[in-house]
């Protein structure tokens, strides 16, 4: 299928941009910014900003009863709480499956005993490295490992299938875990 606007295969540069330099221009815990410029495939010069970011998890918890998981948190970047599926870091020299696993017991207060990947994907592409890999966790069982940022996290327990009208309505807006949310009901996954 092709979309309007769309550039059909044949017609895509696959020419690739030539970084000239690279500057670091911040450094913190979990992001890097740095400025690179680049020769553009066309010959011309220009610049990109980017956020070097690890490999994150992304997970949909689902109880034996099909109710999903989510966590609501305060996210300072956009000013208010957001109701999001849990997710987390990978911390150097960490598998995906034990990030998986330590985020659900830190955010949730559950340890998933089936964990299943169902995808992967880049969080913002245009700016960002971060590549999100994506599971679903069922079979819970209450499991608390503290960690010192999840104390004003809230965990919310809503029926699978209401999942998509409050994706419709914008309660659930957060890319991942609408990502996330609807990949699993279009796989048709369920808690039990």
């Amino acid at each position: 299928m092709i979309f309007v606007g769309a550039r059909r295969s044949s017609e895509v540069n696959t020419e690739m941009e030539k970084t000239i330099s690279s500057q670091t221009i911040y450094e913190g815990r979990a992001i890097r910014l740095r400025v690179d410029t680049v020769n553009r495939p066309n010959g011309k010069t220009t610049t990109r900003e980017i956020v070097d970011r690890s490999d994150c998890i992304a997970v949909v918890p689902i109880d034996h009863k099909d109710n999903v998981l989510l966590v609501r948190q305060y996210r300072k970047a956009v000013g208010k709480y957001l109701l999001e599926i849990p997710a987390g870091g990978i911390d150097p020299g960490e598998q995906p499956l034990a990030a998986v696993r330590r985020e659900l017991q830190e955010e949730i207060g559950y340890l998933p005993n089936k964990i299943n990947k169902v995808g992967g994907f880049y969080a913002a592409p245009g700016y960002s490295s971060e590549y999100m890999h994506l599971y679903v966790g069922t079979y819970l069982l209450p499991s608390r490992l503290e960690a010192e940022d999840t104390e004003d996290i809230q965990v919310v327990r809503v029926p699978l299938a209401r999942i998509p009208d409050m994706i419709d309505s914008g309660e659930i807006c957060d890319a991942k875990s609408i990502v996330g949310l609807l990949r699993v009901i279009s796989l048709g996954l369920k808690g039990k």
